[in-house]
């Protein structure tokens, strides 16, 4: 039976859909207190994740994202949040090219050769 790769899910703050990890977007909580947008998703500290989506933030910043990264969010820092999030769609927009997902090519085996009598004789 072939090995399924599992994918780790997340809970989007703003509409609390479950979705993949790799769909939304991480905000975090730094060890210095600051509230950052985290495109790599890997920065140390509290994260909470949205989608990418403006309705999701919005609510999110509404006071959920707060909650989440216990923390609160000044509107200085949602300003900044915005426009950061803003730019990493962007990006990731540009970057990244329309999957084409296709089936992967069937294995296909040779049989595998017949021993014959060479070097070693038969046993009898």
């Amino acid at each position: 039976m072939p090995h399924v790769k599992r994918v780790p899910q997340r809970t989007c703050v703003g509409c609390g859909e479950v979705e993949g990890k790799r769909e939304l977007v991480r905000f975090v909580r730094t060890p210095e207190g600051a509230v950052v947008c985290d495109p790599t998703g890997k920065r140390n500290g509290r994260g909470a994740y949205v989608h990418a989506e403006s309705d999701c933030l919005e609510r999110a910043l509404d006071g959920r994202l707060g909650h989440a990264l216990r923390c609160a969010v000044t509107p200085e820092d949602a300003a900044g949040l915005r426009q950061a999030f803003v730019e990493l769609l962007a990006a990731r927009q540009s970057k990244r090219p329309p999957q084409i997902h296709r089936a992967p090519e069937p294995l296909r085996l040779q049989p595998r050769p017949r021993r014959t009598a060479g070097k070693r004789a038969a046993r009898p």
